[in-house]
Formats: structure tokens, C-alpha cells, sequence
């Protein structure tokens, strides 16, 4: 079974006993605790009832569900719970596959934030959740609670829609920011950091730096400065760091087209631009997702102008 070939889809209460299945082995699999989890005690009734009344995700390979969790709504709060894992295929990056889905199913449905319960006897949950965004408000023994805020996800019909959105974005913007835009070829990565640099107020016109790598915009005022980089002639971190970032940063916003998977290292915080185009029409989505305590409720006046 390779995990390379995994699906993701919003579950169907005809899953109900696959993912119970799922859920059992993963629990069964961790350490004991006292008392016993209650997830040990779900039934088929109960996993169909979470799904009739909120939703799922489940994963497949090969037809073959292998992973799932369930979504609680109550107004725009969602609980992710029961997040489970065959232990045959843990440790492989499915979990993490499976939450952004299931954020990303949670935003598109109208929700702002999201919340779960990790027991305190798994320490090493509380630091896997944290590195995904989650930051730890309280605790209610024998469980310590996380929240996190959701993508914030726009529809762009044209491209000066695009603009518009960067100016906005850019105007929310302040020393520090790092963003990571991501983006087939020709989605508006580009387009919308034209915007966000009109935004900022900085000079000299924005286009793609791919053959000059990155390019920095000045600031006539007393405003940040933008590093603006292209990442996608780059193999990897390590030439991302050749580029010494890292003497700009506290005074700059610096925008990493293409930098997914290896710009993260730039910042605990920092603001993840994914732009995904309509299969048939010129629309885009846009998913802005905050990362770290920097953006806990920065982007909502983007979330309510909506």
C-alpha cells in the first residue's frame, strides 16, 4: 500500500463502518490511558449520527479507507474529532494530508475556526497539532484544548479582482510578514502581488523574478519594503537560503511565489497564499490560511467583506 496514492473526500454516512474500523485500530494502537478513550466505545450508530449531523473526510488508497475524522459545526466553529490513521501506513504524512482537507472542507462550508482536544498524556500530539497551526488555549483534565483559524477562501472572478484582493491583503501587512503564494503556472500569483505591493506602497513595477530570482521593491514612506522571490527555478531549502533572506527579513514582507515545502523554515509565522483555478472558467479561489499567533484574527475583515 503506498501512500503516495491517497484520495481524500468528504465522507458519507455509507462510510460509517469503514471509518469505525479506522478509528478502532488507530485508538486501540496508542499507549493506554485512564480512563479509556472514548472513542474505544463508538459504535456504527454513533459515527453515522456525526456524520448526519456535521461531516467527514475520509482517505482511500485503492479504494481501501484508510483514514478519516469527523467534523462537528456549531455556528463558525468547527471540532475536528476522532482523527485516525491506520498504524500500517502511519508516520507517512496522511494525517497531515487529511487535516488540510478537512480545513479546507470546513472553510468552504462558512467556518472561522477550529478546535480540538488532544489528551494530555500525549504531549507529542499537543507539539504535531501545534506545528499545524493549532495553539493551545486551555485545559479541561484529563484533555488540553487547541484552536486554530481556518483558510479564509475567496472567489476572484478577473484579474483586477486579483489586484483588489493583493491591495487589501497588502494593507494588513507590516515588518516581519512572510508569505508563501502558491499556484499553477498563470493562476495570478503574479497578478496578486501587484496588488499587494500597491497595497504596501512601494515602487517599481511588479513582475515575475524567475530568471533574477527576487527582486526588492522599496518603500518611499516609512512602510515595510517587498522582497518579492520566485522560488520555482530553486531545488530546494538549501538554494532558498543561498539567496540570504534572512538580512531583510525584520524589515521587509517577503513574498515566496512557489514556496511551498521549502520556504516554511523563514518564519514561525507567516501567511500561506494557495490560488486555485476554476476547471472551466477564468475564476480563481483564493485560500489564505495564517499561520502562528502573528495571524490569530488578522484576516478577518477579509473573511467578513466576503
Amino acid at each position: 500500500m503506498d501512500a503516495s496514492d491517497l484520495t481524500l473526500r468528504e465522507a458519507s454516512v455509507d462510510d460509517a463502518a469503514a471509518l469505525l474500523h479506522v478509528i478502532r485500530e488507530a485508538f486501540s494502537a496508542r499507549r493506554p490511558v485512564d480512563p479509556p478513550a472514548d472513542a474505544l466505545t463508538d459504535d456504527v450508530t454513533d459515527i453515522e449520527a456525526a456524520l448526519i449531523a456535521g461531516t467527514g473526510v475520509v482517505g482511500e488508497i485503492d479504494g481501501e479507507i484508510v483514514a478519516g475524522l469527523l467534523i462537528d459545526r456549531e455556528g463558525d466553529l468547527v471540532t475536528l474529532r476522532r482523527v485516525s490513521v491506520l498504524p500500517r501506513i502511519a508516520r507517512h504524512g496522511v494525517a497531515g494530508d487529511l487535516i488540510e482537507a478537512a480545513l479546507s472542507l470546513a472553510a468552504d462550508l462558512g467556518a472561522s475556526r477550529a478546535t480540538l482536544v488532544v489528551r494530555e498524556e500525549f504531549p507529542e500530539l499537543v507539539g504535531w497539532w501545534r506545528e499545524r497551526g493549532f495553539e493551545v488555549v486551555g485545559e479541561e483534565p484529563p484533555v488540553i484544548r487547541l484552536v486554530r483559524d481556518l483558510p479564509v477562501v475567496i472567489d476572484v472572478p478577473t484579474a483586477d479582482d486579483m489586484r483588489e484582493l493583493g491591495r487589501r491583503i497588502g494593507a494588513l501587512l507590516r515588518r516581519g510578514d512572510v508569505i508563501i503564494a502558491t499556484g499553477e503556472l498563470g493562476a495570478g500569483k503574479t497578478t496578486l502581488t501587484q496588488g499587494l505591493a500597491a497595497g504596501l506602497g512601494v515602487t517599481g513595477p511588479v513582475i515575475s523574478p524567475t530568471f533574477v530570482i527576487s527582486r526588492i521593491h522599496p518603500n518611499p514612506g516609512d512602510g515595510p519594503a517587498l522582497v518579492h522571490v520566485d522560488a520555482y527555478r530553486l531545488g530546494g531549502a538549501a538554494e532558498l537560503g543561498d539567496i540570504d533572506l534572512d538580512a531583510s527579513l525584520a524589515d521587509s514582507v517577503t513574498l515566496i511565489e512557489w514556496g511551498a515545502g521549502m520556504a516554511e523554515w523563514l518564519a514561525d509565522d507567516r501567511l500561506d497564499i494557495d490560488i486555485v483555478r476554476g476547471v472551466d472558467t477564468d475564476e480563481r479561489a483564493v485560500y489564505l490560511t495564517g499561520v502562528g499567533p502573528r495571524w490569530a484574527g488578522a484576516l478577518d475583515t477579509l473573511r467578513e467583506a466576503r
